[in-house]
């Protein structure tokens, strides 16, 4: 069980990674235009390859959570697994959208309370919509556990090809209940679980499809931006279609193959950073604030885009192990 929990250390750690990339690359995607072609497609090259961030997140908690074959405590599931995000959730909420009034001309207090006002519904920084479809798979978890220890391989498997055509009408914009966030995100529980706990499908498949799936992403979002002149990306970008679905899979049995063949040191660096992962979810923004207030992208962006994932992300983490020091705020780095 060592080498498994290891495994997800590493795949916490490289998603945490391509989270910081997608953010720090945000400026170049409506520059097209305006910088090299060359230099926007690079950058529209890293978004569309780190789409799998997300969902890789929510496969984790899928093959974690669904493997517990304790019997569910509702008091435990909610102090400890629902508000153990919930609360950091909340409290940085509140935090970015004081952020969100910062400008370089000043303070806005009525945009900070406009920020507020619509936390219900949306989010007061552009990395925290991430909760809003996160936090209610909770409320699937228990029934899917539930589930998936009665059911027998073949029924689980079953339910997840399903779940793999929904992605598949969704992609292709076919209308129907099946569109529901609650629908399409929940299906990565089971997915991670499957991945996990029957090492199904297998890796030279998930391998194979996942790159055809990587390389046409990228070749539908440049070509159709460039035909229109504009960033465009239909359902290519979409965490909820079959392309990002299957190249979430590769990320996954990729970091297992890697991960259980890493030498102790390097697992031990990856035990730390996968320590903090959600810290340098929540914390990176903070530092890359001034990145993009002060427009610090002086480069072209095969070199400022890892150049500022690693400032951003290493910040995050050293902030993140700092308040993790101190029983006052180590709940606000889970």
């Amino acid at each position: 069980m060592r080498q498994k929990i290891y495994f997800f250390d590493l795949l916490r750690c490289v998603a945490a990674v391509a989270v910081v990339v997608i953010h720090v690359l945000g400026p170049y995607r409506d520059q097209l235009g305006e910088i090299a072609n060359w230099d926007w497609a690079v950058a529209i090259g890293f978004n569309s390859v780190s789409r799998w961030a997300v969902p890789v997140f929510i496969m984790l908690t899928g093959a974690l959570m669904l493997s517990d074959r304790r019997d569910f405590d509702l008091k435990y599931y909610v102090q400890r697994r629902l508000g153990k995000v919930l609360l950091p959730f909340l409290v940085w909420s509140l935090f970015y959208a004081l952020l969100s009034g910062l400008s370089l001309t000043g303070f806005d207090g009525n945009v900070v309370q406009q920020t507020v006002l619509a936390l219900p519904v949306h989010e007061t920084y552009y990395h925290l919509g991430f909760f809003y479809y996160f936090i209610p798979l909770y409320l699937v978890i228990p029934f899917l556990a539930w589930w998936t220890r009665r059911a027998d391989q073949t029924a689980v498997q079953a339910i997840t090809l399903l779940w793999l055509g929904l992605t598949v009408l969704f992609f292709f914009d076919v209308e129907g209940p099946w569109q529901h966030e609650l629908v399409l995100y929940s299906g990565y529980l089971l997915w991670g679980y499957c991945l996990f706990h029957y090492q199904w499908p297998t890796r030279g498949w998930l391998i194979g499809l996942g790159v055809v799936m990587a390389v046409l992403t990228c070749y539908g979002v440049i070509s159709e931006s460039l035909a229109q002149g504009e960033y465009t990306v239909g359902r290519w970008l979409s965490y909820k279609t079959i392309n990002t679905a299957l190249i979430a899979a590769m990320v996954f049995v990729v970091g297992r193959y890697v991960g259980e063949r890493l030498p102790e040191r390097p697992q031990q660096w990856v035990s730390f950073v996968s320590r903090y992962s959600l810290g340098i979810y929540l914390l990176h923004p903070l530092f890359l604030w001034p990145v993009r207030a002060w427009d610090l992208y002086w480069g072209p962006s095969w070199l400022m885009i890892p150049l500022w994932t690693l400032v951003a992300g290493g910040l995050a983490l050293a902030a993140s192990y700092g308040l993790s020091q101190s029983k006052r705020t180590a709940w606000l780095v889970p």
